[in-house]
């Protein structure tokens, strides 16, 4: 049986370096290992950071930009609608001013006496025309009752010519129009149960309903945001 051969003090060393580099080497490697592991658990948690802030940086100028958009457009309505009230509010400060002026005028209006007696016969026509009666009266300023008068036998020889039919109208002294008013005609049928205010006064008011927006039109031109019309 043969014996095992101790080994020299060299031998030994060797082994001792040979060891000595195995286990450095592996430790270098493991070493690298762990550092490139870490490099890449760095990236990807370095790219998972920027893109994390990268959309937190988005969210708060996409935010910031709604925020200064709406508040932009809060502001361009606002000054549009304060002008346009403004615009709206000198139009109708000129038509009030108009038809101020047309009233200061009606006083006027029946110093023509054959103008003014042609208007107060159309007047009369025009209630006669409404009423369809045989009798009806006429209320007027006391002052106009010559005018009226005439109007009268005018407007009854145009309402028989027209209708065919005879009228026959008179006027109501007892309850003449107050020397205030600016004149026209009150046209009284069915006993009294039912009158037509055609006073100048009447005419001017329901013109400022009626006519207003052709006047809105001559004055100011068409609406361009208005859709629809009668």
């Amino acid at each position: 049986m043969s014996q095992s051969r101790a080994m020299s003090d060299d031998q030994v060393n060797n082994e001792l370096k040979k060891m000595t580099a195995f286990i450095r080497q592996e430790a270098l490697e493991k070493a690298n290992e762990i550092t490139m592991k870490a490099d890449e658990e760095f990236a990807i948690e370095k790219s998972k950071l920027v893109r994390q802030e990268t959309a937190a940086i988005d969210s708060s100028y996409e935010k910031k930009f709604k925020q200064a958009s709406m508040s932009q457009q809060i502001t361009r309505s606002t000054v549009a609608n304060k002008t346009r009230l403004r615009v709206l509010s000198a139009r109708q400060e000129l038509l009030d001013d108009l038809f101020e002026k047309a009233r200061a005028k009606l006083d006027s209006y029946t110093k023509d006496k054959a103008k003014y007696e042609e208007t107060c016969k159309n007047l009369i026509l025009e209630g006669l025309y409404a009423l369809n009666e045989s009798k009806v009266q006429v209320r007027a300023r006391e002052a106009d009752y010559d005018i009226i008068k005439s109007a009268i036998d005018d407007a009854e020889k145009e309402y028989k010519s027209k209708v065919e039919k005879d009228v026959s109208i008179t006027i109501d002294e007892s309850d003449p129009l107050p020397e205030g008013s600016a004149g026209g005609v009150f046209i009284v049928g069915t006993g009294g149960r039912i009158d037509i205010n055609n006073t100048l006064e009447e005419r001017l008011r329901l013109l400022e309903t009626d006519a207003l927006p052709s006047i809105r039109v001559t004055l100011f031109g068409d609406n361009n945001n208005r859709r629809f019309y009668d």
